[in-house]
Order: structure tokens, then C-alpha cells, then sequence
């Protein structure tokens, strides 16, 4: 019984590696789970199934340490007016943007904070904001792109160049969450729940 309960935590544990959109964690679930299945099959004699995922072990361990090890480059790439790469960027991730920000349509205006988080020269994330007065902008959008949801880019912008908006006036984002998945980020992020039912959440710039 015990052997089985291992076999089906191995399982598990795969199932749900392939489930992570951050490809950090999806390594580091599927290592942990191939290590309960390498176990599984030492305890029944399944020698195949022992093997295969001790290899499976050492592919997962090099690529966790030439991750853990390399250093990524961040920037932000201003969105110029009338960027076409905007457009493109905006219908590819469509659908997905609708899931987080349903009712999200872009428009453009001259006091609109837009930008990219570039990863690697990547673009993975966009950031755009609108003004509300009073040292207050609204978050229209803050998207990243699948396989890039690790919260790196997220810390890049409200951590790390949270300077970027005090530069700008503004001392207090808000941001309301459609889904709780989006609640949840935010408030990892630093934001707070506010008292209304709207699902509204805000961050003072420090």
C-alpha cells in the first residue's frame, strides 16, 4: 500500500510539473516527482522505470543549474505612439489578455504610461497605465507572456524601477482583479484589497 501511495505521488507530482506555466517550476516539480517514481521503482523492482527517471533526474538537475546560475537581462522599452509592434504584440496574446482584463481595449493617449519588460531582449511583458490625478494611475493592463510568469518581470517593475513612476508623479497604482489568480498575484506583488466590491487592489510607490 505504501508502494502504491508513492507510485501515485509520483504521478501527481508529473501531472501537475506540466501543468506550471513558468518553466522553473515546471522543472522543479517534474524533478522531485521523478525522484518518488525512482524510488517507486526500486521498491517494486521495476529496474526500467528506476533508470529512466534517474535520468530523467540528471536532465533536470543540469538545466535547474544553468538556470539557477545564469543571469538574465531586464530592461523597459518605451511604447512609442503609434507602435505597430503594439498592435501585433496585443492581437497574438488576445485571447489570453481577455482571460485577465476582460473588457480591456486599447487606447492610445497622450498621457499614457505604456511600455515592454524586455527578458533577454525578449518582449515578455506590457505594462500600460492611465493617469487618474492626484499622484494616482489605474493599471489598464499588466500582461506577461506564458512561460515568463516566475514574478521576475513583476518585481523588474514595481520593485526594481518603482522609481519610474515617482519620476512621473505618481505615487499610488490601482488595479482591479477579475479573476482570483489575478487577486492572488497582486497581492504577492505588495498591493491591498480595498473596502469596495469591485475587487479593487492599490500599491503606494515607495
Amino acid at each position: 500500500m505504501l508502494y502504491e501511495i508513492i507510485g501515485y505521488i509520483a504521478s501527481g507530482l508529473v501531472a501537475v510539473s506540466l501543468m506550471m506555466s513558468s518553466l522553473l517550476r515546471l522543472r522543479l516539480i517534474n524533478l522531485v516527482g521523478a525522484i518518488c517514481f525512482t524510488a517507486y521503482g526500486l521498491l517494486i523492482g521495476a529496474y526500467p522505470v528506476a533508470a529512466v527517471n534517474a535520468f530523467i533526474i540528471v536532465i533536470n538537475s543540469y538545466y535547474l543549474y544553468q538556470m539557477l546560475r545564469s543571469r538574465e537581462y531586464f530592461t523597459l522599452l518605451e511604447v512609442l505612439k503609434g507602435s505597430r509592434f503594439l498592435h501585433y504584440f496585443l492581437n497574438f496574446h488576445q485571447a489570453e489578455i481577455a482571460a485577465f482584463f476582460p473588457g480591456f481595449m486599447y487606447k492610445e493617449t497622450e498621457e499614457q504610461l505604456a511600455f515592454f519588460v524586455l527578458r533577454d531582449m525578449v518582449p515578455t511583458g506590457l505594462f500600460i497605465a492611465q493617469p487618474a490625478g492626484e499622484g494616482i494611475a489605474r493599471i489598464l493592463l499588466d500582461y506577461v507572456a506564458p512561460g515568463y510568469r516566475d514574478l521576475q518581470v513583476a518585481r523588474f517593475v514595481y520593485r526594481e524601477h518603482a522609481h519610474l513612476f515617482r519620476e512621473k508623479g505618481i505615487h499610488r497604482l490601482v488595479a482591479e482583479a477579475a479573476t482570483p489568480k489575478h487577486a492572488r498575484y497582486l497581492e504577492r506583488m505588495g498591493f491591498r484589497a480595498g473596502d469596495d466590491t469591485a475587487k479593487t487592489y492599490t500599491l503606494n510607490v515607495h
